[in-house]
């Protein structure tokens, strides 16, 4: 009779062979995370720039710039200026990012290059 061969190391049981995934802080739907991509961001530079010119935007200005630089996206722009009560910002649209910003007097002193799309507000 033959006896099937017997392992020498007990099995490893299905728990102790998986890894346990961490627990999540919070779980984030994908489309949080689609909606976070798109967001305009300021960048570190644009944000000094805009406390130390003294550049605030309301919400619905906010909100407005969010708006046209969507569509200025799907339109092929990769980079715009945009004007909003006198105040210039340069855009990334690619990247979502205010690259920088100037106040009235000192945008209308400047040529802005690099750009390839204008916003109007």
């Amino acid at each position: 009779m033959v006896r099937p061969i017997q392992p020498i190391i007990p099995p490893i049981s299905q728990e102790q062979h998986m890894p346990k995934a961490q627990p999540s802080k919070r779980n984030t739907s994908f489309g949080e995370m689609l909606q976070q991509q798109q967001e305009l961001t300021v960048s570190k530079h644009a944000a000094e720039r805009m406390q130390d010119r003294n550049i605030h935007l309301s919400k619905q200005e906010w909100q407005s710039i969010q708006d046209k630089v969507k569509e200025a996206k799907q339109k092929g722009v990769k980079d715009a200026l945009v004007v909003v009560d006198g105040n210039a910002m340069v855009v990334s649209v690619k990247n979502n990012t205010i690259v920088t910003a100037l106040n009235q007097n000192e945008a209308d002193k400047k040529i802005f290059t690099n750009i390839d799309g204008t916003i109007l507000l």
